[in-house]
């Protein structure tokens, strides 16, 4: 099976709803008119490369809920993630050390507020990051703040960790880059804004209770090596053995036709598994039980809404949006 036909049969097979709240293209459209403003150099070109990106259909397939208010602090997060992905991750990626910085500025972003300038941090990004960060640091505790800047700093540690790797030519294994793969996805950072979306904030014990954990981490897995599929024909070129495929196929000795066979092998395992763990969830009492199924349906649609966005996000090539003549 083909790259894309494998995509188009996990898809089918997922049991996972598909939503998408109605106003997901117009804060696209708010996203395109905003970002010239905070400066990032885009000409035309780069205009509808971000439009068909569709970077607020994917904020919305994860947070089907949102305000449209909200749904914008979403998109400009997402934006910022994907923009800092490209910027690590392109053909003239940030050296690790550079990276390292981001992540340095960042932390003192999120946690020190936006007033003292960050080294590492400057510019368009910085100027994206502020603006997307004032309604969370406004609305949420300081308990969810600081959960949210832990998950972004392992997110940026695992990025810089992949840098360094490719600077060094070194390879991962499956079991180590599985559990790399699990900083980088960012799936981690996706989960906390569940909580400021339902403005239902979850008690710490109850966030990282083993079970809910466990069902964290299995999501994780599960949009990450999708997308890992989804980006194969680019990350043969540029991932350095940063693929779920490519580092199957390396440890086993397998052509890729049966590597992708065995991802996908992988990915069915992981979502039996979802199911059943979710099935396992106990009551954690009346006051609390609406803020958890919030985080596990947020965890689902994470899984659900990367699978759907790969479809209609120009970023891959199994992609089927249209193309566009304009933002």
């Amino acid at each position: 099976m083909t790259t894309g036909e494998i995509l188009r049969a996990l898809r089918e097979e997922c049991p996972i709803p598909s939503r998408l709240p109605p106003h997901a293209d117009r804060v696209q459209g708010w996203l395109l008119n905003l970002l010239p403003e905070l400066g990032l150099p885009l000409d035309d070109a780069a205009l509808r490369r971000l439009s068909r990106g569709a970077f607020a259909r994917y904020a919305g397939r994860l947070y089907p809920e949102a305000t449209e208010a909200d749904l914008r602090v979403l998109t400009a997060l997402f934006t910022w993630f994907f923009l800092v992905d490209d910027a690590c991750d392109g053909p003239n990626r940030l050296a690790p050390q550079q990276i390292r910085a981001l992540r340095n500025g960042t932390l003192a972003l999120l946690h020190g507020g936006t007033r003292l300038r960050q080294t590492g941090l400057t510019g368009p990004l910085r100027r994206l990051l502020v603006l997307a960060w004032r309604e969370p640091r406004r609305r949420m505790p300081a308990r969810w703040r600081h959960r949210f800047a832990d998950a972004v700093a392992r997110h940026l540690d695992g990025t810089w960790q992949e840098a360094v790797n490719k600077e060094a030519g070194r390879r991962p294994s499956v079991d180590e880059y599985v559990e790399l793969r699990r900083s980088t996805s960012a799936a981690e950072v996706s989960y906390p804004l569940v909580e400021f979306v339902s403005g239902r904030p979850l008690p710490d014990p109850v966030y990282h209770h083993p079970l809910l954990r466990q069902i964290a981490g299995t999501g994780n897995d599960l949009l990450s090596w999708y997308n890992d599929v989804a980006s194969l024909e680019r990350d043969r070129a540029t991932a350095g053995g940063h693929n779920l495929v490519l580092a199957l196929q390396a440890d086993l000795g397998v052509p890729e036709a049966e590597a992708l066979e065995r991802a996908a092998e992988h990915w069915r395992e992981a979502m039996r598994r979802f199911v059943t763990l979710r099935a396992a969830v106990p009551s954690f009492g009346p006051a609390l039980d609406k803020a958890v199924t919030d985080q596990l349906d947020g965890i689902a649609y994470a899984v659900r809404g990367t699978i759907d966005w790969t479809f209609e996000s120009a970023r891959y090539p199994v992609s089927t949006a249209p193309p566009t003549s304009g933002p």
